[in-house]
């Protein structure tokens, strides 16, 4: 039986990871320093303690937001990547290639957990294409982020 292989980045494709083994531990952190991190009402983040983390392509720059954490992330599109903390490393669910591969199992944080984030749910939901009167421009959007997969190259030509 072969180990689990997951992979994953950032936006621009500039850092890549892999990592080899079970993941086992995924949260949800809604401290307020991973509010801040992340830009976000919360943090996913899975531990990577047990498999083997590689980063595949670049590395990340770090920022140390406390006395013991340091947090990774891509120094040309400011994706969040990792919190790297003395009992290991965690990486930002939503830089896997494929986020529902690791889904949250429990939640920190929760003393700053914003009232309405349990509420999200219920919120009215639309698809991108069912805007397009309000927002006419996303009929002519072109992605330039990194597929989920890894490429050999990125970017595949000089994007403007």
């Amino acid at each position: 039986m072969s180990e689990a292989v997951y992979t994953g980045g950032c936006q621009c494709g500039a850092v890549r990871f892999r990592i080899t083994g079970a993941l086992t531990d995924s949260s949800i952190c809604h401290c307020r320093m991973c509010q801040k991190a992340f830009g976000a009402y919360y943090a996913p983040l899975v531990s990577t303690r047990g498999a083997d983390l590689v980063w595949t392509r670049g590395e990340p720059k770090r920022f140390r937001s406390s006395n013991v954490v340091l947090r990774g992330f891509c120094a040309e599109c400011g994706t969040p990547l990792s919190f790297e903390a003395p009992d290991g490393i965690a990486i930002a669910s939503g830089a896997f290639d494929d986020p529902s591969a690791v889904p949250p199992t429990v939640q920190f944080g929760t003393e700053a957990k914003l009232g309405f984030v349990d509420r999200l749910h219920l919120l009215p939901g639309e698809q991108t294409e069912d805007d397009l009167q309000n927002a006419p421009y996303l009929a002519e959007l072109v992605s330039f982020q990194h597929p989920d997969h890894d490429t050999t190259e990125w970017p595949p030509e000089k994007q403007g």
